[in-house]
């Protein structure tokens, strides 16, 4: 691929983010195609020009096509973006290997650890799509709002890859005027920052909605980082990704925005509503919820302690209260603030 040059772009995953980024993607020019799961979706989104169901009020671009057939949208593209849920990221790109022509990027735009297997997306999708495809396998992260990116405002995030070079190439595919990319080698750090940081959301939103005040919340994403390095530095990551924008930036922006999924959710908890009724209610998903136990099941592997991301799981699955938890959490042995967990 020759950095910065148009080309065919298949966006799958017609959800939020995958709309953003696929507006995102046409308004540099490429010719995009963007994949939905879902025809009554699609449908609705090619006979209004929007997604009305995901991303209302941002209009398709006139480069951008919209379809339900996984052929269409893979034929002859020269880079894919995988931007499914992460629970279904292997199912939906089992069939894509068959369709690939040539030596595509591929960029995981989603952020979680596969249930089973503990792989981060970039691994599941060098499994399904073959090994051959392993160095042009990457993933974007940071901190990005999708309907934020949709309107255009100032954001920067980062785009992994093994080898530079490729890293480079996603992060000149992915460049617009107010669409700041950062480059690293370091998928790994970037993977499990994007997934631990939807538990400590989680954590942050049942904080507020407990009544508890700004230095609490502080203290959830200040350890959520020293977590989230631990875990990253003992996978073989570089923990400093995690001082980054795939980590202390997203975050943060997770912890604290009032568009953030995991912490709508958690501050709902908080509040006293149960789990079911609240994931009965949300249209998108909240992956916090499956990575609380995908993350700590890793941490587990790797014979590493998340205090945090386990009270969430414990919480989330095993009936917990919040205030035990939280009471918990308070009374673990003190220790020095960097060398202890």
């Amino acid at each position: 691929m020759t950095p910065g040059r148009i080309m065919k772009v298949a966006v799958i995953g017609g959800g939020s983010w995958g709309t953003a980024l696929a507006r995102l993607l046409a308004g540099s020019g490429n010719q995009v195609t963007l994949w939905f799961h879902e025809p009554a979706v699609e449908a609705i989104a090619r006979r209004s020009g929007e997604n009305q169901t995901y991303l209302p009020g941002f209009p398709l671009p006139a480069e951008l096509t919209t379809t339900t057939a996984l052929d269409e949208a893979v034929d002859g593209a020269g880079a894919i973006v995988a931007a499914c849920p992460s629970h279904v990221m292997r199912e939906v790109f089992a069939p894509v290997a068959d369709l690939i022509r040539g030596e595509p990027l591929v960029i995981s735009a989603s952020k979680g650890i596969e249930a089973g297997s503990l792989a981060i997306m970039s691994e599941v999708l060098v499994e399904v799509l073959g090994e051959g495809h392993r160095p042009r396998i990457g993933a974007l992260s940071g901190p990005s709002f999708a309907r934020e990116v949709a309107a255009g405002m100032p954001t920067a995030v980062t785009v992994a890859a093994p080898q530079l070079a490729e890293a480079q190439n996603m992060q000149a595919l992915f460049a617009a005027p107010a669409f700041r990319v950062y480059s690293s080698t370091d998928l790994l750090g970037v993977e499990l920052s994007g997934a631990s940081k939807n538990v400590i959301a989680i954590a942050a939103g049942v904080s507020d909605g407990m009544g508890f005040g700004n230095s609490t919340r502080a203290a959830v994403i200040a350890r959520g980082i020293t977590e989230t390095a631990r875990l990253v530095a003992k996978a073989g990551g570089d923990p400093q990704t995690s001082t980054g924008l795939a980590g202390a930036g997203d975050l943060i922006l997770t912890c604290t925005g009032d568009l953030s999924r995991n912490r709508t959710l958690g501050l709902r908890l908080g509040r006293g509503e149960a789990l079911a009724d609240i994931l009965a209610e949300m249209k998108m998903v909240a992956e916090g919820v499956r990575n609380s136990e995908t993350v700590s099941a890793l941490a587990a592997r790797l014979g590493v302690e998340l205090p945090i991301c386990e009270q969430v799981r414990q919480f989330l699955h095993e009936g917990k209260s919040a205030k035990k938890a939280v009471a918990e959490l308070l009374s673990r042995e003190r220790k020095s603030e960097f060398w202890g967990v």
